[in-house]
């Protein structure tokens, strides 16, 4: 019952919020509008949830009134095939409420920037974050999304020391923030002769977009510079000090874009992703300090926790964190991640609903 007290609660709470919206006072505060309108989106699967478990709540009890009553064999059948359909309609519509339930992450409806980054394993391990990098706009395109190139540093056989990129959409958090951690390849390098199966690594780092209202950022806290662009997009670039280097002072936290012709432009995605970083720094801040509520669960954004392994030579990809293991790698690493991600969110529901039942 404690469930459908605290329904009760949030019902009341969705008609109050209704009924602010309606007041000439609130209306006339775009702010404070705003305010409500996300919070009454937020509330309204809930609500249509409840709504939903006293719609059959009520028809069971309908049900079993006639049940008493009636005295017709065919009709008493009738409605016993009924009523056991609505009784088998409830606990699906009761998990579905718990799901809506749980804590929500405030971020989970924001863009997000993903770094990606070579570890131990040379040459392979940046070959293996491009294919980490390829694998994700990939996935992006398929679900729609705009993806915008913010820094990268290519090495000569067409790997990636460090790529980072801005995946825009409403929602891409909530898909993409399981994919933080060690990624590790089993597969033989185009590097080595002897065709022996070697072991690398690539570090992916996923951070909710920050807004203006997320983080606070001082003129005075910044140092600005401006270089010769390097890489990829043509002379112009090369020739002119289009590139920017933004030191935030007091974290010492350094960002850098130089994908844009436009000194401006690169400014402008460079003050974005400074923004995104420090906010990433405060997310870290308070993550840690529930670190022990956290532990376990599939969520917990440990970028020093190997997370996942591909194995090239039997098409293999196992995520440790869930204990799941695919025999379909060529279909992920181009992009077909919903099974995978479908699979991490459930998990993490599923410890969700276990600390929400303690």
């Amino acid at each position: 019952m404690e469930l459908w007290s605290k329904l009760e609660e949030v019902e009341h709470t969705f008609r109050e919020i209704e009924s602010r919206m309606a007041d000439p006072n609130i209306a006339s505060n775009p702010a404070e509008m705003q305010t409500l309108g996300k919070k009454h989106v937020e509330l309204t699967p809930v609500i249509d949830a409840y709504n939903e478990y006293k719609r059959v709540c009520r028809e069971i009890g309908e049900s079993r009134q006639i049940l008493s009553d009636e005295s017709d064999e065919a009709m008493r059948e009738m409605v016993r095939e009924e009523l056991a359909r609505l009784e088998g309609m409830l606990p699906e519509i009761e998990r579905g409420v718990h799901i809506l339930l749980l804590p929500r992450d405030r971020d989970d409806d924001k863009n997000v920037v993903i770094e990606i980054r070579g570890g131990s394993g040379g040459e392979e391990a940046a070959l293996f974050a491009a294919d980490l990098f390829r694998m994700y706009t990939r996935y992006a395109e398929l679900e729609g999304w705009r993806v915008e190139m913010l820094d990268s540093s290519e090495t000569g056989m067409g790997g990636c020391k460090e790529v980072i990129f801005r995946v825009e959409a409403k929602g891409a958090y909530s898909k993409l923030k399981y994919e933080s951690g060690v990624h590790r390849v089993q597969r033989v390098p185009v590097t080595e002769a002897s065709g022996r199966v070697h072991t690398s690594a690539a570090t992916v780092a996923v951070l909710p977009e920050a807004e203006d209202v997320d983080v606070e950022i001082r003129p005075e806290d910044l140092k600005i510079d401006t270089y010769r662009s390097g890489g990829a997009g043509g002379q112009h670039v090369n020739m002119t000090d289009s590139a920017v280097r933004i030191t935030h002072i007091p974290t010492g936290v350094v960002v850098t874009c130089q994908d844009e012709r436009s000194q401006i432009k690169n400014r402008a995605k460079a003050m974005q992703f400074l923004r995104t970083k420090l906010y990433d720094v405060e997310l870290r801040r308070r993550q840690d300090a529930v670190a022990a509520e956290r532990k376990g669960q599939v969520g917990s954004g440990d970028r020093s926790e190997r997370i996942r392994t591909y194995n090239f030579p039997q098409n293999r990809v196992t995520d440790h964190r869930i204990g799941l293991t695919l025999h379909k790698l060529d279909l992920i690493i181009n992009g077909d991640m919903n099974e995978l991600i479908t699979a991490l969110s459930m998990a993490d529901q599923a410890e969700k609903m276990k600390n929400f039942a303690a």
